[in-house]
């Protein structure tokens, strides 16, 4: 049986979400906050922290402003489901730009879910009061080169300072790969537009 593009996508999308949750329940239920598992020795940890904001734990605005970033989530998510839906119709729409935007779909859904629903299940915060789950931590270059090395003699290297999850990387990897491969698609719709 052959899957339609729409079937493809949302089938891609779910799965997605399945395993952005389910690396954050278990992580939320078996591990404390701060406590860190090494995955690649000092290249890479699982170490679970709790985003109370946006990328990179950034705050906006207190309750309030949590509260209005997670009406922005839910629109967000919105405006892009109905893109795609609208992109699905049209033959020529690339598959590469329709699997971009769900990329960028599965990563705002999945954190809007912890934002949510979290605080409720784990009995913490009201709904949409949630905090994200995060743990993907790419912390440190270890060199082990002698100190009087020219360049890195010595130290320790923070390689990537921000801890993220799954969803996140679904957004970062959707975005980038429709800026640097799919860019003349969206120039072209910008151009059929001006006409």
């Amino acid at each position: 049986m052959k899957l339609s593009r729409s079937a493809k996508v949302t089938l891609f999308v779910v799965l997605m979400i399945v395993i952005d949750q389910t690396v954050k329940l278990l992580v939320k239920t078996n591990m404390s906050i701060g406590e860190s598992i090494s995955v690649f020795g000092n290249w890479f940890q699982i170490l679970f922290i709790e985003n109370n904001g946006m990328a990179f734990g950034m705050l906006f605005g207190g309750q309030v402003g949590k509260f209005i970033l997670s009406l922005f989530r839910i629109a967000l998510i919105v405006l892009i489901s109905i893109y795609i839906h609208r992109l699905l119709k049209k033959d020529d729409t690339p598959t590469g730009v329709l699997f971009g935007l769900a990329a960028i779909l599965c990563g705002a859904i999945g954190n809007m879910i912890d934002c949510m629903f979290y605080g409720i299940i784990f009995d913490y915060a009201p709904f949409m009061f949630g905090k994200v789950v995060d743990m993907l931590y790419f912390p440190i270059i270890d060199t082990d080169l002698p100190a009087n090395f020219p360049i890195w003699g010595g130290r320790h290297i923070i390689f990537f300072r921000p801890i993220f999850n799954i969803a996140d990387s679904c957004i970062t990897c959707g975005a980038l790969y429709l800026i640097i491969f799919k860019w003349k698609f969206f120039s072209a719709l910008g151009g059929k537009n001006k006409k």
